[in-house]
């Protein structure tokens, strides 16, 4: 049997635990895995474009479990009343491919995206930062915010969008759930930026925007460039990419979709993985400008539905589903199409399923 998690479980994991722990515990799961890089069998991940959106399999394994995640990236969906984001995933056993674990993955992915920001941060952005700009106040904002603020000691947030009402939407829940964080909302990207020790942009429109120009930065920020996913979609000016050292999570995949896809093929960057196994330098100086070109990798995927699965055994969550049939005779699979009679059904579906 096949446990699934659904988004109500997802919430009673964050009543029971907390976010902060939450958030928390997944940026230490998150560096479990990308310490172990080179125990994964790693692709980058599939995907099919349309004129509007696209829609993506982010597949992963080691050497015990394998994972997958489908995701969508529709920047129009709000207009009826659709997330731009929905995702759900699956946790499996590689050594007979039993499917373990089939879960929501909408709620997590914001939740592991910005557990991914802050892992990176810890890492690239000045100790001392305590001043973040949100540019992009959408869906994932809220996450981004809340998780610099619990986890890294961010206590200003600047804030900016093109659409009023999604800076009001972010100001009325970080008021609720962080009421101790400034909140300044500002009437440009620049202004935003200004002052700003760590740069977040997370916008959705799928194009190749300039969200941040060179002449927005300052000596020692830290960008976390989470908004640039796919071909055709930048935030960052190329000039930012080369004012500083650009950290990737997977170089190949990151060349195709991230802000990396405008420079040469020989432009230098560092995977991220390098950092944590002592083989690269994070930071190297207090006037240093690092840039996180972050699109999403399916490792990160793998580390939050082993979370999941984690605490859903914990807390006594989810349902058991029979996603694949139970066989007495695994042989006899056409044996498991002979149903037993219900009643109360359409007399010609009755007699279909006695068949």
């Amino acid at each position: 049997m096949t446990t699934l998690l659904t988004t109500r479980d997802i919430g009673a994991i964050v009543a029971a635990k907390g976010l902060a722990a939450c958030l928390g515990t997944l940026v230490s799961y998150l560096e479990e895995d990308f310490a172990r890089w080179g125990e994964f069998d790693k692709s980058a991940r599939v995907a099919n474009h349309s004129k509007d959106g696209v829609i993506e399999l982010m597949p992963i394994s080691d050497a015990s479990l394998y994972s997958f995640k489908y995701v969508n990236g529709h920047p129009k969906n709000t207009r009826a009343g659709l997330p731009t984001v929905m995702a759900f995933g699956l946790l499996a056993d590689v050594d007979t491919g039993r499917p373990e674990l089939l879960s929501e993955l909408t709620l997590t992915t914001a939740m592991r995206t910005a557990a991914t920001s802050v892992m990176v941060a810890r890492r690239l952005a000045r100790p001392d930062s305590r001043v973040m700009a949100v540019i992009g106040n959408g869906a994932q904002s809220e996450f981004q915010a809340l998780a610099f603020h619990l986890l890294m000691g961010i206590s200003e947030v600047r804030l900016f969008d093109v659409d009023p009402r999604a800076t009001a939407k972010l100001v009325a829940n970080l008021d609720a759930a962080a009421p101790s964080l400034k909140i300044t909302v500002c009437a440009s990207t620049a202004e935003a930026v200004r002052g700003a020790d760590i740069v977040t942009t997370v916008t959705a429109d799928k194009t190749n925007a300039t969200i941040i120009t060179p002449d927005m930065l300052q000596p020692g920020q830290h960008i976390n460039g989470v908004g640039g996913d796919c071909p055709g979609k930048t935030e960052l000016h190329a000039d930012v990419l080369r004012a500083g050292a650009v950290f990737v999570e997977y170089e190949p995949q990151s060349r195709i979709e991230g802000d990396l896809q405008q420079m040469p093929a020989d432009f230098a960057v560092t995977e991220f993985w390098r950092v944590l196994a002592g083989e690269a330098p994070g930071r190297v100086s207090v006037d240093q400008v690092t840039v996180f070109d972050s699109v999403g990798f399916a490792l990160e995927d793998f580390s939050a539905l082993r979370l999941l699965r984690d605490l859903a055994v914990e807390l006594g969550l989810g349902r058991t589903i029979d996603l694949v049939p139970e066989l007495a005779d695994p042989k006899n699979l056409f044996g498991a199409l002979r149903m037993p009679a219900v009643t109360g059904l359409p007399e010609t579906l009755r007699v279909a399923m006695a068949l």
